[in-house]
This record gives C-alpha cells, structure tokens and sequence, in this order.
C-alpha cells in the first residue's frame, strides 16, 4: 500500500523570450514555464505531472495546484485507481472549486498536473511506463478510466468497449513496434517560429531534412506577404515532390472570413493543414472554414487551447477538423485525453498531439503511442520541438524519424532538481531570475 502524504508544487520558467523559441502570430515572446506538482508518499515513489504555461500566470496555476492537491492527501493510491473514472469525477467536484471553471480555464490546468502525476506515481509503482500501464489494460479497465459526463450522446461506455475489442487482434504486434521504436513518427516545428531570422530558419530547415524529418511545420499569421516569403523557403529547403508534407499554424489569430481568404492565397505552397485559424471556442467557425477551404484542399487543425472532452465533442460532431490536437495538460490529464482519443477514434479523425511546449513531447509521446497501440491502431504524427529536454531526467528523444519509446516507469516529465532550482521563479539569490540577464525580461516592456 502507498498513502499520498503531501505535495509540493514550483513555478519553473525558462526564458525562451529571449531567442524567440515558441513565437507566432498571437504569442510573440512566451518563457515557457512548467506549474510543477510532486506527490510524495509513505514509500520510495514519488508522483511528477506538470502543465505548460508560457510565463505569467504561471504561479495562478501552482496556487491552484495547491486548492486541490487536499483532496488526495491521505488516500490510498490503490484507493484512487481502482476506479480512475470515478476518482477523475471526484477530483473535479468540490463545488467551490468548480465554481471557477467548471472543468476549464486555471482550474483544469492545475488539474492536469495533478491526475498527470497521480498516473506517474501509479506507473512508477507498477515499474511501467505510462503507456505501458494502459497497453496491458482490458478495454473494460480502459473505459473505467474514462468520466463520461457529458459526451454520451457522441459516445457510450459499451460503444467504447467495443470500438477498443476491435483493433485488439494486432496490439501484441503494435506493442513490439513500439519497443523498437517504431510506433511513433515525428514532425519537426523547430524551424517554424514566427521570430527566427532568415538564416536560422534555414539553416534549421536544412538540419531538419538531413536528420530524416518528413513533415515540417511553420508559423503563420503575422504579415501575409511575408508568409508567402516564409512558406518559399520552406518548400525550396524541402521540396514539392519529395514526399515531404507542410503543415501552417496560426495560433488563433483570424477571424473566420481571414482565415479562409488567408488560406486561399497560401493554397500554392499545399500544406496538409491550417492549425488553429481562428478562436479556439468557435466550433461552428472551424466547420466553416473546414467547408471553405474543402476544394483546394486544406484540412483543418486544433486542440491545443481546447478547454476539455465536451469541446472536441462538438467539434467531431460538427465534422469541424482533419487533425485533432489534445493538450496533455489542459484537458485535465490522463483520463480526459483516454476519451478524447476514443471520440476521435469514433469519427474517424487522426490523433496528432499539441507538443511545442517544455515537457509536452515527453508526455506525448506516451499519448500518441496509446493511440496506436491501443485506441486506434493507426500511426500518426507527433510534433518534436527540441528545445529544453536537458532538463528532464528521461528526456524525450527521435531517432531514425521516430520518436524513441519510453521504458521507464512513470510519465517521463521528472525534472532534474537542480534546473528547478536554477529557474524557478521569483527564486532563491543564486537562481537564473535573481541574475542580471533576466533583467531584460523582468523590466523590459511587456511583448504584447
């Protein structure tokens, strides 16, 4: 038996403002950031799980983190997975606390990190990876992982059951794919943030189709001439007929009558996708655009800033997207990603997980494998950004094209000590946001 003895949570930042890592057209200067809780326990383990945030604001979700880690000091680990759909309801019932989401917003973020490192913990203990955990699962043990509230007229648990029962005949041979790394293909955005200069870009273009990489994404949205200037490097660096795909993300910038003529004159470079054209609440807006852009064609892209399960309900249901791009932090863990998959499972829709963010590759890796091995049994795309996995004691890595499968026991996002310690923000007098470089961010104006 392992009992939950107490927590603690770090506002970790990394300051990617300073070289532009992570630009786009509506986030022009992010640092990103990790709202960090650790489970401790009565035992050897401890559970890690964090959320991705760019910067301020960061320490809204640590003190959230901290509202409601209460509600699993003191329990039982055994206690809380034997039915992880019923724990996943508790865990966002306490009514004063879901007063100010519900199941959305600061409150689901800081959820994220803590059911993310309640499954760490539980993976560690079972000296399994996380995806490793739900491959040896029943499709029944599957489900009950699941809190189907609210999207059981897309989706019912026996439907659920069913739809895994189906693709269980090839998951022994999917499963050792995935132990010889060969379960996950990667795509590369390294090259693609709005702020990096014309020589970087295509220099990092150049590495990137030297290291094998066949699907490049690149930032759109800031000045449409200057995209179409972008988008000509790219295709030169990696070819028409080559068998290389482009995708483009805005990152929310239009309105839905931008997005469609924008799309329209970026139609000559062929990318595969629009990631992101417009708000991320606008379902009926996506399903526009969808339509709009049906006859060129380009497909239709989101999920990174999509609140929970009951959005991509709708957007699914709204025949809305060609891809769909869950946030492992943002819809609340786990469990909520497990449904997410099923739904996009049941409407035919390729999983291809949000990761250009600290830690996020590290976690989806874990996702994107589930969905092949266990969901739908189909191989997709994983965004890789290379950017900051030094400071993870098992780091995310490709090789060959592929993402390498992890084998450790947990979900792969325990931060070193000493880089927490280094960038935690404010910090202690030694740490990176005490030093005089950070005094560019910390008194420079605000990027807007």
């Amino acid at each position: 038996m392992v009992k939950i003895t107490g927590f603690t949570t770090r506002d970790v930042r990394f300051p990617t403002s300073l070289d532009k890592t992570g630009s786009d057209a509506m986030n022009a200067a992010g640092d990103y950031s990790s709202a960090y809780c650790i489970l401790t326990t009565d035992s050897e383990y401890t559970g890690h799980g964090m959320t991705f945030t760019i910067g301020r604001g960061n320490d809204l979700v640590c003190s959230a983190i901290s509202l409601l880690t209460p509600l699993v000091i003191g329990k039982d680990l055994d206690e809380l997975t034997a039915n992880w759909g019923q724990t996943w309801r508790y865990l966002v019932s306490d009514s004063q606390l879901r007063w100010i989401g519900p199941e959305k917003g600061v409150m689901h973020l800081a959820l994220g990190a803590l059911v993310n490192a309640l499954w760490d913990l539980w993976a560690k203990t079972l000296g399994k990876p996380v995806w490793r955990v739900i491959a040896d699962m029943t499709p029944e043990e599957v489900v009950r992982c699941i809190d189907f509230r609210y999207i059981t007229d897309a989706l019912m648990p026996e439907e659920a059951v069913a739809l895994l029962k189906e693709v269980e005949g090839g998951k022994a041979e999917r499963i050792k794919e995935a132990e010889e790394n060969r379960a996950v293909p990667a795509y590369t955005t390294s090259a693609g943030w709005l702020g990096y200069g014309e020589e970087k870009m295509k220099a990092l273009l150049k590495e990137s189709v030297e290291l094998g990489y066949r699907h490049f994404k690149m930032k759109v949205g800031g000045d449409l001439e200057e995209d179409k200037r972008r988008l000509r490097i790219t295709r030169e660096a990696i070819g028409y007929d080559k068998g290389n795909v482009l995708m483009v993300d805005a990152n929310q910038i239009w309105s839905v009558p931008e997005a469609i003529t924008w799309m329209r004159e970026l139609a000559e470079f062929k990318p595969w996708f629009i990631e992101e054209p417009t708000s991320p609440d606008d379902i009926l807006g996506h399903a526009a655009i969808r339509r709009a852009l049906a006859d060129i064609p380009i497909g239709v892209a989101t999920g990174e800033m999509c609140q929970n399960r009951v959005i991509f309900k709708q957007l699914l249901q709204a025949n809305a997207l060609t891809v769909l791009q869950p946030d492992a932090c943002r819809v609340g863990g786990v469990n909520e990603v497990l449904a997410i998959l099923l739904l996009a499972r049941k409407f035919g829709v390729p999983i291809v997980p949000h990761s250009g963010g600290v830690g996020l590759p590290e976690y989806t890796q874990h996702l994107s494998t589930i969905d092949y091995v266990v969901v739908s049994g189909k191989a997709s795309v994983l965004e890789y950004v290379d950017h900051l996995h030094e400071h993870f004691v098992h780091p995310s890595r490709v090789q060959d094209g592929y993402y390498v499968t992890p084998m450790e026991p947990g979900y792969s996002v325990e931060m070193k000590a000493d880089s927490m310690d280094l960038f935690s923000f404010p910090g202690e007098a030694k740490g990176w946001w005490r030093s005089d470089d950070a005094k560019i961010i910390l008194e420079g104006p605000r990027v807007i």
